[in-house]
């Protein structure tokens, strides 16, 4: 038997391939399907099963594809009603592929219809769990992710309490989890740094299998959940309706665009999305445009800031225009127009007016503090605000910036920061590109900010802007 991990960091999830005898499954795709396409050539493999854990809510799949491709039976578990055909296993059904069985295990919570997928080996013994979104390193899956369903929070939260006592908690210790997402994603509220781990270390370590009641259960999984993107409504929808293919999409959003076609486009709506390195950025851009780096988390950023049908126009580094489309594609951003054909360097080289962003040192901090030259502006995420954070400084998460973004007064002169420097930039483009002057970037984030002196304070500040 060959089971094997197939991870994504950008997007911090896991797909899976499991083999024997020839014969294949591949649970929760990515929507390129290319990639297990060639998998299965190099292993002369044939395809048997696609898996679905559940309806995604943070990428789209690449089960439809995939399974047009190969002839293969997508497969999801009790509650799924798509709107193509699919195979609905029952709670406890075994699937057999080549010498390998499959008991299909259904474990509401996270979604109705979560299910997980417990592999027993050539001799018959139970040696890894695919657990999706239900069970994480140190974490569950979110019960609020469902959009107008009429089922709360609560009420998943409760499933899922069941589905983990009577299948999760049951298993051997030995037995290896395998869970669809790792640390960044939103999926979960604080998901662990490993990519997967056993039953036993999760008995011990995972504070929601600890002996608890239900009801302390649900507090606990319900309390601090942070306001799911708006896109993973929307993804949610297209992985159980059905999608154009991923060809179809990266041909249209391949189109080769002049500067005129880029200016007019913008003129009528559209977003120019920057995805160069955040230093090239500052150092020049396109007035307006939005900064969302390739090279930092890009799709998830792009699905917390930008509505999924949002008309796009993107600038990226030479040879990095296809896997910029393809990234947006994964998350369901299909309404790409089109790229800069030789992207910014073409812009400037037509004359067009440019816009920079002012960046400081971090040992510049403490003096711009003691005479009053700039509010901080602090858009790290609650947590990371709440261990410690610039005393006096205004904090709403990035996630949140376009929202409470009009608390700000565009009069007062903000210096920007993160933990890192990547999600500052991109909070400046956005201020930026909504009319404020005076904006300062801090490179090298809190990271940097901690060690020059400043005076710190530690928990959760009052998030009114100064």
């Amino acid at each position: 038997m060959v089971l094997e991990q197939l991870y994504t960091n950008c997007l911090a999830e896991a797909a899976y391939y499991l083999e024997s005898n020839g014969e294949a499954v591949i649970v929760d795709p990515l929507r390129e399907t290319q990639p297990y396409l060639d998998l299965l050539a190099e292993r002369g493999a044939k395809l048997k099963y696609v898996l679905e854990t559940h309806f995604h809510a943070d990428f789209v799949s690449g089960h439809i594809d995939l399974a047009k491709a190969t002839g293969a039976t997508i497969v999801y578990g009790p509650n799924a009603a798509t709107h193509y055909a699919v195979h609905n296993a029952a709670d406890g059904e075994v699937l057999s592929v080549g010498h390998v069985q499959i008991k299909v295990l259904h474990t509401p919570g996270h979604t109705p219809e979560s299910t997980c997928y417990l592999v027993h080996d050539e001799a018959g013994k139970p040696t890894a769990i695919l657990t999706g979104d239900t069970l994480f390193v140190g974490d569950v899956g979110r019960p609020d992710l469902l959009d107008n369903s009429g089922i709360t929070a609560e009420e998943l939260a409760g499933q899922l309490y069941d589905s983990l006592e009577k299948h999760i908690l049951p298993l051997a210790d030995d037995v290896i989890v395998y869970p669809a997402h790792g640390p960044g994603s939103a999926c979960g509220k604080n998901i662990g740094k490993e990519t997967f781990s056993t039953i036993g270390q999760q008995k011990l370590t995972n504070y929601a299998l600890q002996p608890q009641t239900k009801d302390e259960f649900i507090a606990k999984v319900t309390d601090g959940l942070a306001k799911p993107p708006a896109y993973f409504f929307a993804d949610a929808r297209i992985n159980k309706e059905g999608y154009e293919s991923f060809t179809t999409v990266m041909e249209r959003g391949l189109k080769a665009l002049i500067v005129s076609e880029m200016l007019e486009a913008k003129a009528n709506k559209a977003v120019i999305l920057d995805v160069r390195h955040q230093d090239d950025f500052e150092k020049g851009h396109v007035p307006q445009s939005l900064f969302i780096g390739l090279d930092g988390q890009f799709a998830p950023w792009v699905g917390a800031l930008l509505p999924i049908e949002q008309p796009l126009v993107v600038i990226s580094p030479e040879g990095r225009e296809e896997e910029t489309v393809r990234r947006l594609a994964r998350v369901g951003y299909e309404n790409v127009l089109g790229y800069v054909q030789g992207g910014f360097e073409a812009y400037v080289a037509a004359g067009e007016p440019i816009a920079q962003i002012n960046s400081i040192d971090p040992t510049e901090v403490p003096e711009l503090i003691a005479h009053g030259r700039a509010t901080i502006l602090d858009v790290r995420k609650p947590g990371e605000v709440e261990s410690g954070h610039v005393a006096g400084a205004t904090t709403i998460g990035l996630s949140e910036l376009t929202e409470k973004g009009p608390e700000l007064d565009p009069n007062t002169p903000y210096a920007i920061h993160c933990a890192g420097g990547y999600r500052s930039v991109i909070a400046a483009s956005i201020l930026q590109g909504v009319g404020f002057q005076n904006i300062t970037n801090i490179r090298g984030g809190w990271a940097k900010i901690k060690d020059t002196g400043v005076e710190v304070a530690i928990g959760n500040p009052n998030e009114v802007a100064a």
